[in-house]
């Protein structure tokens, strides 16, 4: 009597995770031995050399209609006061000793020609000041 061998095979229904498992191990080896070895990124801050002041407030020379010209020293006080133009250079070249970067700023009325917003421009130009600007008022939203 023979005795038939079955010889098939039978399927395997689980998975065998012990390659996982020490694939796994060598690379936790490999990150701890590496990790301690990088030198972490520096950042580079910017450096100042002294804490910064807030920002001078510019003179404002206002032109009027009549041509008179009124200055306002914002630090001091708000209340314009009206001058000539030798007290206008006398007022900007003190504000300037102490601060040679001062700022001036040149509002004129609307009725005021270009000419004369000009001529006080070129004025302060021909005395030192470096920077002269124009005050705009901004138009209403619509």
């Amino acid at each position: 009597m023979l005795i038939e061998r079955r010889s098939g095979r039978r399927l395997m229904n689980q998975i065998n995770v012990v390659p996982y498992i020490d694939v796994m191990l060598v690379l936790l080896v490999i990150f701890m031995i590496t990790a301690p070895l990088i030198n972490p990124g520096q950042i580079e801050l910017p450096q100042i050399g002294k804490t910064s002041d807030p920002p001078v407030q510019p003179l404002e020379v206002s032109i009027r209609a009549d041509a008179s010209l009124w200055l306002r020293d914002r630090s001091r006080t708000s209340v314009e006061s009206k001058v000539t133009r030798d007290e206008l250079i006398a007022a900007i070249r003190d504000k300037q000793k102490a601060n040679p970067e001062q700022a001036v700023v040149i509002a004129a009325d609307k009725e005021v020609r270009y000419a004369s917003v000009l001529e006080v421009m070129d004025m302060l130009q021909q005395n030192q000041v470096r920077r002269v600007g124009l005050l705009a008022k901004p138009r209403a939203a619509k």
